[in-house]
């Protein structure tokens, strides 16, 4: 989960950093495409055993989700603070907590509803409404989020019965078509040192997700969850270094405030019972 939030925050730099005006849509096209070839092209002995799958149906559904999310997620982060791109990302499990309940109709006791109404007070801190301007790209991360909270909920079922690889290669074989038809609409045909670029987003991209699905398929969400606060860390310095962003007080607080209550959730969540 460490190297996992490592490889996300410099890839949203390697983003940001494309020379020209390729659409987001269309980063997104080569981020899945590069980081699909990668992952082939460092597996050869094992191409054919990855596709070996009982749930095609549930990788479909988990590419399809993930490239919603990230059509939504690439369209904001060229636009919003790498801190603020991080702080609203840890938001994600309280979406699908949220969702469980009401989609799923699971329970709602009262620590998890504290548990929410903490968080998304966290998240108002953030975003203040009214104060500091809501912009589209804090819009298009918190759709993000939610979507990617079910996603996270789908990735945890699939590592019960597959491996982290070939979790990441369906992913990569559904969003990459998905990607390109959106980016059609804006496409413009890139340079070298645009690809280049690109080719460093879909290698950190790829790296980050294997990473990340290995972690919640070997490990608890209550073991490996704190660790995903480093992305703030890397995502406020690698911000600063590069773009000479500088995040305020309310940034920090607020981000601080919803990885602790999804931390606290997980503890309740997933401490053993008898």
């Amino acid at each position: 989960m460490a190297f996992s939030t490592g490889c996300m925050a410099a890839m949203y730099v390697a983003i940001r950093s494309v020379p020209g005006t390729i659409h987001p849509f269309e980063l997104a096209f080569f981020r899945n495409f590069f980081g699909l070839c990668f992952l082939l092209a460092s597996n050869p002995g094992r191409v054919f055993s990855l596709f070996r799958t009982h749930r095609l149906k549930l990788h479909g559904l988990r590419g399809l989700l993930n490239a919603a999310a990230m059509l939504m997620f690439f369209s904001a982060v060229v636009t919003t603070p790498l801190a603020d791109v991080s702080a609203l990302g840890f938001t994600a499990p309280l979406f699908a907590s949220l969702m469980a309940v009401l989609l799923l109709k699971e329970k709602l006791p009262g620590y998890r509803a504290l548990g929410l109404g903490l968080g998304f007070i966290g998240t108002l801190v953030v975003l203040r409404p009214g104060v500091a301007g809501f912009t589209e790209g804090h819009a298009l991360l918190l759709g993000s989020a939610a979507v990617w909270g079910v996603t996270l909920v789908v990735i945890k079922t699939l590592g019960r019965t597959d491996s982290s690889l070939t979790i990441t290669l369906y992913s990569g074989i559904v969003m990459t078509p998905i990607s390109l038809a959106a980016a059609a609409f804006y496409w413009q045909w890139p340079g070298l040192e645009q690809l280049s670029w690109m080719m460093l987003v879909g290698a950190l991209g790829t790296a980050g997700q294997i990473s990340l699905a290995q972690s919640l398929r070997i490990g608890d969400a209550s073991a490996v969850l704190p660790v995903d606060f480093l992305k703030l860390v890397w995502s406020t310095a690698l911000g600063f270094v590069f773009f000479s962003e500088i995040p305020d007080i309310w940034t920090l607080a607020g981000g601080v405030a919803i990885f602790s209550t999804t931390t606290y959730l997980a503890l309740r969540e997933f401490r053993p019972r008898p």
